[in-house]
């Protein structure tokens, strides 16, 4: 049986592995590895853009709270669509235009130039905060991954995170971002038909509709969005919508994939594309969760298992390897995406400007190269010691990048008044307050106080440097 399905998962891999060496000779420069030349067609751009947004937390995470909570909790995937529509209609085309006109690769550099920051800080915070918080986000794929190879193969977890990192790190390493943008692009299809289709030949197996709505009935489980309309309820829907979706205009894995586009006219045909392909598989996501409730209705030790479970108890064992290729590509994809900013920030806004100014492309590409290696690593750590739960790391790391970003990306981009200081103040205010907001004992997710206390810093910041520092220090480049 594990011959099979170890089969198809080799053969799968093996086609990635042609797609990376292919491309490999086409990121002769830094330019090129860390944003595609800016040469991405809509199809590869809406894509990118979602597959990599998309972890584990599509198959395993977020299948699970459904799950264990029913339909009330697809209120945190109501708040993601919303606010990824929100991103793609104000961040996207303005940042792409923007990017190009201060000839930025990453949003720190965009930061730098755009409010004249000679000191390097904003590149040190941006940076730092990216480290800490991809950090755990890489070691939540990992989580993933250790736990996909553990029930399929019974591979140790400790053996399974890092076979995951060893696929991971060399598949960055020879690509780069278009290399990246054309497996997202096949990866995105192939997840979204296997996350689409397996839930409805479940569910059509064990008998349709009736049987799922009769066990979360007795489960006593919600399958409205509404179960009442108290305070308690109402607070709860705030908490999830924006607790999640605030975070979308904070995210450099996903909005450097808009300053890749060739053409901004094209970002509405991106757009259209890419908010297709993530209500289908959100929602058949929510299906997963909704049918893992029917399929053990005794309950399940690790509901993160259900649907790595469901599928190799249910198909013919090569057809589990492919189908679980799935899980396998929504991971790495998110992974390999979280890689390369991380990278690109090591290579672009530590060494360049830090430790070797007058360094080339070529050197940098070295640079950002051996940064893949020592990220990755460090993720294995902190998967290894298995901290928490895939949703909970991702959850933390999301809204610890999206307060550190997220207001000032906004800002940066609609008004003009904002400055460095502000910038400085807001990285900060919104990425320590998201970091040490979880260990108050609080329902409120840490993505709302973060969020707008960064907001509320970059701007009080800025009004309080343009009245109390000369306007020719302000404007000092």
């Amino acid at each position: 049986m594990y011959i099979s399905e170890l089969f198809a998962v080799i053969c799968y891999f093996f086609l990635l592995t042609l797609i990376a060496i292919y491309s490999y000779k086409r990121h002769p420069t830094a330019t090129d590895f860390i944003i595609g030349s800016r040469s991405l067609n809509y199809w590869l751009t809406a894509l990118a853009a979602h597959a990599s947004d998309m972890s584990s937390w599509l198959f395993m995470g977020y299948p699970a709270t459904i799950f264990v909570a029913g339909l009330f909790n697809a209120w945190a995937a109501i708040g993601l669509i919303l606010f990824m529509f929100l991103n793609w209609q104000f961040i996207a085309p303005k940042l792409r235009t923007v990017t190009e006109e201060y000839n930025s690769l990453t949003l720190s550099s965009f930061f730098e130039s755009r409010l004249a920051d000679t000191s390097s800080l904003i590149r040190v915070f941006t940076a730092t905060m990216s480290i800490v918080f991809y950090t755990i986000y890489i070691s939540a794929g990992l989580v993933g991954l250790g736990i996909l190879l553990e029930v399929l193969f019974q591979i140790p977890y400790s053996w399974g995170i890092f076979i995951g990192i060893s696929i991971v790190v060399p598949y960055v390493f020879v690509g780069g971002y278009l290399t990246l943008a054309w497996i997202d692009l096949c990866q995105g299809i192939f997840l979204m038909l296997v996350i689409v289709a397996t839930p409805f030949f479940l569910l059509n197996k064990l008998g349709g509709w009736d049987p799922l709505f009769q066990v979360i009935h007795v489960k006593n489980l919600s399958l409205s969005l509404f179960p009442d309309f108290s305070f308690h309820s109402i607070l709860q829907i705030i908490y999830m919508v924006f607790g999640w979706g605030l975070g979308y205009f904070g995210q450099p894995h996903i909005i450097t994939k808009f300053m890749g586009i060739r053409d901004v006219k094209e970002m509405k045909k991106s757009q259209y594309i890419g908010m297709s392909w993530m209500i289908l598989s959100i929602s058949a996501s929510t299906l997963v969760g909704l049918v893992g409730i029917l399929y053990f209705q005794q309950g399940l030790e690790d509901p993160q298992q259900l649907f790595v479970l469901m599928v190799r108890d249910s198909f013919a064992p090569f057809f589990v390897g492919f189908i679980l290729c799935g899980v396998l590509a929504a991971t790495i994809n998110a992974m390999s995406a979280q890689v390369l900013v991380l990278s690109s920030n090591l290579s672009e806004d530590f060494y360049k400007r830090l430790i070797r100014k007058t360094a080339s492309s070529k050197e940098r590409l070295v640079v950002a190269r051996i940064g893949i290696v020592l990220v990755g690593f460090l993720a294995f750590f902190i998967a290894y010691a298995k901290i928490s739960t895939i949703y909970s790391l991702v959850m933390y790391a999301w809204s610890g990048l999206g307060c550190s970003f997220g207001p000032l990306i906004l800002l940066c981009l609609y008004w003009k008044k904002t400055n460095k200081y502000g910038a400085w103040a807001g990285i900060l205010t919104g990425g320590i307050t998201a970091a040490i907001w979880p260990y108050f004992n609080t329902e409120t997710p840490s993505m709302i106080p973060g969020f707008f206390m960064g907001l509320i810093a970059i701007y009080a910041i800025s009004k309080l440097a343009q009245n109390t520092i000369p306007p020719s220090t302000l404007q000092e480049i």
